[in-house]
């Protein structure tokens, strides 16, 4: 069994594979100060909820936007599960030529998602990542990360304004029934989901404008079932796609 997990700045998704089908995968909230112990508490908690044995496992590679946590990892990997450690960075392969002017400075959760997506698309593509920023991920025709954009993301957003506007309800996200909201929930659902719609479409026009063709347009991330159905430009969801993309970097080190 591998483990692929993917560090967040607000979130962790961690999935568990047998062979190429994922069979269980798991959220839970980052936390940059946690020790490799405390990460080994959770991750055989939640391994033994869906009775999967810590000695299945074999493989974890691990894709991490928070630096501390990648020692904390491995760590974990070397005391507890006694297995084969990869993440994602600059000594591995990935299969992806990098155009871009510093290739060192790419987030190993934007190449990943590149990975995957190319491999699902086989052609010219784009991931809309609704994390803790958005990002856009674009990939040539020859499958070369080109760049992207990174916009602040939905929960940044909706924290700034609760916290600076004095009058303002925390809200869940929720679909606005109209444009114009009756209240000021309502309006504040509104203007979250239509407004972040019409900056992913904004963005994706320009840059499907720069790639050429009719690249494919995938979101994933945590919010992205809240924004992508109000995109005009989001052709295919998929959560699922980083973790994909940790196996198939996986498979091509072994």
């Amino acid at each position: 069994m591998l483990l692929a997990i993917d560090v967040g700045n607000t979130n962790t998704h961690l999935g568990a594979f047998r062979g190429d089908r994922l069979a269980e995968h798991w959220r839970f909230q980052t936390r940059a100060g946690a020790t490799g112990d405390e990460l080994a508490e959770r991750i055989t908690g939640l391994l033994a909820l869906s009775e999967i044995e810590t000695g299945e496992v074999d493989g974890l590679i691990v894709s991490s936007v928070v630096p501390p946590l990648g020692g904390e990892y491995e760590a974990m990997a070397a005391r507890y599960l006694s297995c084969r450690f990869l993440t994602v960075g600059p000594q591995i392969k990935t299969g992806m030529p990098i155009r871009i002017d510093s290739p060192q400075e790419v987030g190993a959760d934007r190449l990943v998602n590149a990975v995957a997506a190319y491999e699902r698309i086989g052609g010219a593509c784009v991931v809309v990542d609704f994390g803790t920023g958005i990002n856009f991920d674009a990939v040539s025709a020859a499958g070369e990360y080109l760049g992207g954009a990174i916009a602040p993301g939905v929960e940044i957003s909706l924290t700034a304004l609760t916290e600076r506007g004095a009058r303002i309800p925390r809200i869940d996200l929720a679909e606005p029934g109209f444009a114009i909201g009756k209240s000021t929930r309502a309006a504040i659902q509104s203007g979250v989901i239509f407004g972040f719609a019409g900056m992913i479409d904004g963005i994706a026009r320009r840059v499907e404008r720069e790639l050429g063709g009719e690249p494919v347009f995938i979101a994933t991330g945590g919010l992205a079932a809240a924004i992508a159905p109000f995109c005009e430009t989001i052709d295919e969801v998929d959560d699922l796609l980083t973790l994909t993309g940790l196996r198939l970097i996986w498979e091509l080190n072994e």
